[in-house]
């Protein structure tokens, strides 16, 4: 064999072990990491941009560090929120949750002198937050209550027994060791941020990648079509109340920490702020359509409308009333492209589906 045959055979063999191009599927796009129901991205950036170029002090390390810690308890409620909204429910007892759990765990680390009494004020801080959000699901998914009537007799109930517990009074002072986790920082960067992008993160992962995220998306588009293709709809009910719950209580956790006192009163107004991250974040209050992402992204622009009112000086009153007009702009922004004519082709509608939510509730039972 020649010489010229040796390297034509061994250009072939070289190309013959190359691995095939990916496929569409196999290419991670900046779609698959936002979607197109993330509408709050423009808003963010406006808002960025605007206070940037207003006030010479956003982009400041201390601002944006105090930014970054005051979103990140609202972005973990949000995420909670979030699952619950995906199933077309809403959970309207976060705040409270958030109160309960912060006093639960305040009042057990109280004065305590080893780590091993904070950790265990924290366990038990977090099951009382899943335990009532389990609840809330239960009544929704096997008892067929509303939710928006379950959720509402659950933000009551879980206040006064805050209010029982602490007799009204701040549970104060709570030890350094338990103030660290909220207060503390890891490689430069607060620890409140990197617990809220974490959450972020594996939320996000496990809507878009698992089949308990398939799940949701299946139930909030169409709970009695999910049910009949095999979907577990009363568990994947009981599972989002009980995430929303448990996130829900971490971030009482984690304000108790910040704060350095358990208040009896935290968390009022925390379920408004949280619904409002998720529409303005992308999310459809019909279900079945938004991200992590997009509700960290609405919590981010609700903190951005706060912090840059107090740096120009605006009325926070005025500033409720433009969260207030973002809700109404997202939601009709979501009314229009409901009511959209669908595309005459397959693929574009078979892209529209794709880009909207995962598959549908035979793809996820399959």
């Amino acid at each position: 064999m020649s010489t010229s045959d040796v390297q034509t055979t061994r250009v072939s063999t070289a190309k013959a072990k190359k691995k095939p191009p990916p496929t569409d599927e196999e290419i991670l796009t900046l779609r698959d990491l936002f979607g197109r129901n993330v509408s709050g991205l423009p808003v963010l950036l406006l808002l960025a941009v605007g206070l940037t170029l207003s006030t010479d002090t956003f982009l400041t390390a201390t601002n944006l560090d105090n930014l970054g810690r005051q979103v990140s308890i609202f972005a973990i409620i949000a995420i909670g929120q979030l699952l619950v909204i995906l199933t077309s429910g809403i959970d309207l007892s976060v705040g409270s949750v958030v109160g309960l759990s912060g006093v639960i765990s305040a009042s057990i680390v109280f004065e305590a002198t080893s780590s091993g009494q904070v950790f265990v004020g924290v366990l038990l801080g977090l099951v009382a937050g899943a335990a009532v959000g389990a609840i809330n699901g239960v009544l929704v998914s096997i008892l067929k209550m509303p939710a928006f009537i379950v959720t509402l007799a659950g933000l009551g109930m879980a206040r006064g027994a805050t209010l029982l517990i602490t007799d009204g009074r701040t549970v104060q002072p709570l030890p350094p060791a338990f103030q660290e986790i909220a207060g503390g920082t890891t490689l430069g960067i607060a620890n409140l941020i990197w617990i809220m992008l974490i959450i972020a993160a594996a939320v996000a992962f496990g809507l878009r990648r698992t089949v308990w995220g398939r799940y949701i998306y299946a139930v909030g588009s169409n709970a009695e079509s999910a049910r009949l293709s095999g979907v577990p709809v009363q568990r994947v009910l009981v599972s989002v109340y009980a995430i929303s719950g448990l996130l829900a209580g971490l971030g009482g956790i984690l304000l108790a920490s910040r704060l350095g006192n358990g208040v009896p009163t935290s968390g009022t107004g925390y379920e408004l702020q949280a619904i409002a991250a998720c529409v303005i974040g992308g999310a459809s209050l019909f279900g079945a359509r938004g991200t992590a992402i997009g509700a960290l992204i609405g919590a981010v622009i609700v903190g951005l409308l706060n912090n840059g009112g107090t740096l120009l000086g605006i009325d926070p009153f005025w500033l409720q009333i433009a969260v207030g007009a973002l809700i109404l702009v997202a939601v009709g922004l979501d009314q229009v492209n409901k009511r959209r004519p669908a595309r005459a082709t397959a693929g574009g509608a078979g892209a529209e589906r794709a880009d909207a939510s995962p598959p549908t509730a035979g793809a996820a039972a399959s």
